[in-house]
């Protein structure tokens, strides 16, 4: 017999069939950029994720040298691989060093951020022009609501895919499902350059089989601890008994997981919000002295400034607290906000006020990380701006 939990789930299931949201995942999105800039490493181990050394060069003879894997000396992380490195085991947000161990063939290419933002605004106003609302996830992801369409939903989405790709040259994988959390995890199943629909029929045969940490939600820590209670997939957390699941995750989890296991997701797809905060922050390839490499730290500092500046000028915002991060060689992390009389977007009065945060802060260690943030933001139209700060010297002497 069905349990009351199980009968609501099925009746919310059954209202919630009526949407139809999608969820667009740009295919290996940075790597694809990069691919367009050099067709010639179509087909290889590329990793995206090294600094501006790492640019090929063009020899005598015309042709490319690329930088390899091998040869990386540093502590930085793997920005994102084309599908051919990861099949050798090397993903997002692995360390350098490590990923040179499992693919030392991979070709190794600088990040440039400027051009992937470039790709993400093409491929985003070409979703627009068929079909306007749209949440964006990030610079490679974004949710469409479909509902009001009433074109074949698989037409639709190729037609999506081919504006995206003709606007853009890459690809994308499109899940299209009654709400977000499902339209996730169809759009990852049959990357690259997929479309897959689900209807609520489909969750029990294709849904519930895929691990639990599939579902957007479910992180390392908590599908860790569903595995101890023997617990491996979806559909093992959905035939799971609810008072188990109190047990060990609280109500509030509780309650999530298993509706998240049915399939049932009410959020809307919001199409527009406010930014709270915008930061930059960089980590270096060897650990930094605050004192001793001041020489190095100095500009370093002053251009995440600037960029922070340049980030809030091109999104429209200024900010009335200016905030630092710094993360020492123990790991340890240490942060200072600073309120100004009035909101800004300019390069030296944050830098100023940035350099004031760092004061606070006893500069006897080493510097893994260091990063800039901007919050207590307003629209700059909304604002009476007046950005004379002097800009002061920082990591100076006390």
């Amino acid at each position: 017999m069905l349990s009351p939990y199980r009968i609501s789930y099925i009746i919310d299931f059954m209202v919630s069939h009526i949407r139809r949201i999608a969820h667009l995942d740009m295919d290996a999105f940075y790597a694809s950029v990069e691919l367009l800039r050099y067709p010639d490493l179509r087909g290889q181990a590329v990793v995206i994720g090294g600094g501006s050394r790492h640019t090929p060069e063009v020899g005598e003879d015309g042709q490319r040298r690329y930088a390899k894997l091998r040869d990386y000396v540093g502590r930085g992380v793997v920005t994102t691989s084309t599908y051919e490195a990861r099949a050798l085991g090397v993903f997002s947000a692995m360390g350098m060093m490590k990923a040179a161990k499992l693919a030392p063939d991979a070709v190794l290419l600088p990040t440039d951020f400027e051009s992937y933002r470039h790709y993400s605004r093409l491929f985003k106003a070409a979703v627009a022009s068929i079909a306007p609302l749209i949440e964006d996830r990030g610079i490679d992801e974004i949710y469409i609501d479909l509902t009001e369409f009433n074109d074949d939903v698989r037409v639709l989405a190729q037609r999506i895919k081919d504006a995206v790709r003709n606007a853009t040259g890459l690809s994308c994988s499109i899940g299209i499902a009654p709400n977000k959390l499902l339209a996730k995890i169809c759009s990852e199943l049959e990357k690259p350059n997929g479309l897959t629909v689900i209807t609520e029929a489909d969750v029990a045969p294709r849904i519930w089989p895929l691990r639990a940490s599939k579902v957007n939600g479910i992180g390392p820590k908590a599908a860790e601890k569903l595995a101890a209670l023997g617990i491996q997939t979806i559909g093992d957390v959905a035939a799971a008994d609810p008072a188990l699941l109190q047990d060990n995750f609280g109500r509030t989890y509780s309650e999530w997981l298993m509706r998240a296991s049915h399939g049932l997701d009410e959020r809307p797809v919001v199409t527009s919000s406010e930014t709270k905060s915008i930061s930059r922050e960089t980590t270096f390839e060897r650990d930094l002295h605050a004192k001793l490499d001041r020489g190095v730290l100095t500009p370093i500092f002053t251009d995440l400034c600037v960029r922070l500046a340049g980030d809030l000028q091109r999104k429209g915002y200024v900010a009335r607290t200016i905030g630092i991060k710094l993360r020492f060689a123990d790991f340890r992390i240490a942060t200072r906000d600073l309120t100004l009389p009035e909101a800004t977007d300019d390069a030296a009065a944050i830098r100023q006020a940035a350099g004031e945060c760092l004061r606070r802060i006893t500069l006897d260690r080493r510097l893994r990380l260091l990063g800039v943030r901007a919050s207590a933001l307003s629209r700059k139209e909304d604002v009476a701006n007046n950005p004379s700060v002097m800009q002061g010297e920082l990591f100076s002497e006390r």
